[in-house]
């Protein structure tokens, strides 16, 4: 439970494919220190205090494993709904809010960042319930080009203005799941992230949080290398 009397929900996304991975197991079920990927963050939101209920979205097919492998044996007592995704993630994020019960804020996360923790998902509350709207991210430590259609370098814009965009994203509820049903409505796809859509379809500027270095999202075989690195460091 949140600020007296508020009810905050979270979406965590666990239906992408994981195609560069190159394994026949999406990644969010890769296991790294002997669970599965999608446990770590799951567990997360299971222990904050101010996160009431849990919905979580994955393959059609995997529906079934979730409940039974994750959500049961690991005693995930907030996950009150798993539901099939949809083609693009933002049909996957719009089936997770259509999926939660109404509530004052809601965390979009990727069930691939293992390493979210309680100190961002604090941050990230209390900005929201300032603002209305904010990501967790970190500066960007190398120098990004700006490349045409030839890969030549055109522009290098300041590593200063530079951010690297992490999950959670936190919204007032209303406020996202209106914008998705105009997204929706609307029938565009080029949407990279739930900030994108709310910038989009409704004008409201999004605040940056800090978020962590660690709070890398398992795409490559390296991330798995990275993210078991990690876990050998917490447990010294």
């Amino acid at each position: 439970m949140g600020e007296a009397g508020e009810r905050n929900g979270a979406v965590v996304l666990a239906a992408g494919r994981g195609s560069r991975m190159k394994s026949s197991v999406h990644k969010q079920y890769l296991e790294i220190g002997g669970r599965p990927v999608l446990y770590y963050s799951l567990k997360q939101f299971e222990d904050c205090p101010q996160v009431d209920e849990i919905v979580l979205v994955t393959g059609e097919q995997e529906i079934e494993y979730c409940r039974r492998e994750i959500v049961e044996r690991w005693g995930l007592k907030k996950v009150s709904r798993i539901v099939a995704g949809g083609q693009e993630r933002y049909h996957s994020v719009h089936h997770g809010l259509c999926a939660l019960a109404d509530c004052d804020y809601v965390l979009i996360h990727d069930g691939a960042r293992p390493f979210v923790d309680q100190a961002m998902l604090n941050r990230a509350l209390e900005t929201v319930r300032e603002t209305g709207a904010c990501v967790v991210g970190m500066p960007v430590k190398d120098t990004i080009k700006v490349c045409d259609n030839r890969q030549f370098a055109v522009k290098t814009p300041r590593r200063s203005d530079l951010w690297m965009v992490q999950t959670p994203q936190v919204f007032s509820f209303p406020l996202i799941k209106k914008a998705y049903e105009k997204l929706m409505e609307s029938g565009r796809s080029n949407v990279t992230d739930d900030a994108m859509v709310l910038e989009t379809m409704e004008g409201h500027p999004v605040k940056l949080v800090e978020g962590s270095y660690r709070n890398i999202k398992i795409t490559t075989p390296e991330d798995l290398l990275i993210a078991e690195a990690f876990l050998r460091a917490e447990k010294l």
